[in-house]
């Protein structure tokens, strides 16, 4: 079954409503004014990846801490691909625990978690843990800065070249603000970054009984109400750097500012583009997992000949606020022969704005169907002879 229809979207402008305590906001600001004291700045929508703002956003520059965005990234990875678990345990080689910068002060005597390794890099930055879980990830950093500059590659970042995991300055190393939003995009995918990126306040407990305090180095998950992640960089070669996301509603931004002359700059910056962005722009859903389709699937040598269907996920189409874009939706059945099982994938939806594809989904079986025996058939063709 191939099936045709229209929907169109409700254009509405979002009302910023966000807690700044301490950082200004001018309502209206225009695009193409909206950093201030900051080399490059990109501003994207999460689900979609179309680009709201830039300002020298493939200028090549040092993006020191922000650098830990890859290396955040192969480390979900690797346990994501089954490589090891966030319980594992990581031993600390005299090369991590002597790295200089930010820090938890490893113990190279000690043996720690993935879980509280990936924790300080993201709270608070630590340069040791960095390079501990890239020895566990790779055997060694060189070796593991070898696969950051492949990951970043793939993921289309053209303007980018790494040397160490920690962004400690080097001057063979570089990205600019468009790879790391593409960067950052991917990394928070990961649906467990969240565990990590809103902590403010922590103690870091150590296997010999010491505790190291870490304070969550984005002040805009305090200032910021619609902030839930971010990885700061700082040194004096690149300045003030951020990469951070918001969301409001259903509408998820990205956002980066490199080379801002001073931490306010780089913070206010971002908010500056945040505002900017939800209140220009919206992210309209137009499939919705836990609603099924209007029309159900056909089924064959199944207990009876039909199923109701859904999407797999939520799929949303974005747009400028007070733009109602045509929306089409092509679904595909599959054809499918019983036994089909709930949430058994069975079709695909492919969702158009505008007459361009912008996204597919999978459609699964909402409920399940048994396969048809032989009493089964008697009794259907029994029906069929019944006066």
């Amino acid at each position: 079954m191939k099936k045709l229809f229209n929907v169109f979207l409700s254009a509405c402008i979002a009302a910023s409503g966000a807690a700044l305590s301490g950082f200004t906001y001018e309502a209206g600001s225009a695009a193409g004014s909206l950093t201030k004291g900051c080399k490059s700045a990109y501003l994207m929508d999460y689900n979609s990846g179309e680009c709201l703002y830039k300002e020298n956003e493939a200028a090549r520059m040092p993006i020191a801490s922000v650098c830990k965005v890859m290396t955040l990234t192969l480390v979900f990875d690797a346990v994501s691909a089954g490589k090891f678990t966030l319980d594992d345990t990581v031993s600390v080689s005299s090369k991590a625990m002597g790295m200089g910068g930010s820090q938890i002060f490893l113990d190279s005597k000690c043996q720690y978690t993935v879980n509280q390794l990936i924790k300080s890099v993201v709270v608070c930055s630590a340069n040791d843990s960095c390079v501990a879980l890239s020895e566990k990830v790779a055997g060694g950093e060189d070796e593991f800065v070898a696969l950051m500059n492949g990951k970043a590659k793939e993921l289309g970042c053209t303007d980018t070249l790494f040397a160490n995991c920690t962004g400690l300055p080097r001057d063979t190393q570089y990205s600019c603000a468009r790879d790391v939003a593409l960067m950052f995009a991917n990394l928070i995918k990961n649906e467990e970054y969240y565990n990590y990126s809103k902590i403010w306040l922590e103690e870091f407990e150590h296997p010999d009984n010491r505790k190291t305090s870490m304070t969550n180095t984005n002040k805009l998950i305090r200032k910021y109400s619609f902030c839930d992640g971010g990885k700061t960089g700082f040194t004096n070669e690149a300045g003030f750097c951020l990469a951070a996301t918001a969301k409001k509603n259903n509408l998820r931004l990205v956002s980066v500012v490199l080379g801002a002359g001073s931490s306010d700059d780089r913070f206010n910056s971002t908010v500056q583009m945040f505002e900017y962005g939800f209140a220009n722009y919206q992210n309209k859903i137009v499939l919705d997992k836990d609603v099924t389709l209007n029309d159900e699937f056909s089924v064959r040598g199944g207990k009876r000949d039909t199923f109701q269907v859904k999407p797999e996920r939520n799929s949303y189409v974005f747009s400028a606020a007070g733009k109602a874009p045509e929306i089409t939706h092509k679904v595909v059945d599959f054809n499918v022969k019983a036994p089909v099982a709930v949430n058994q994938v069975v079709g695909e939806i492919e969702v158009y704005k505008d007459g361009i594809l912008c996204d597919k989904v999978n459609v699964v079986a909402a409920e399940s169907v048994d396969k048809a025996g032989y009493g089964d058939y008697l009794k259907q063709n029994a029906s069929q002879w019944a006066i």
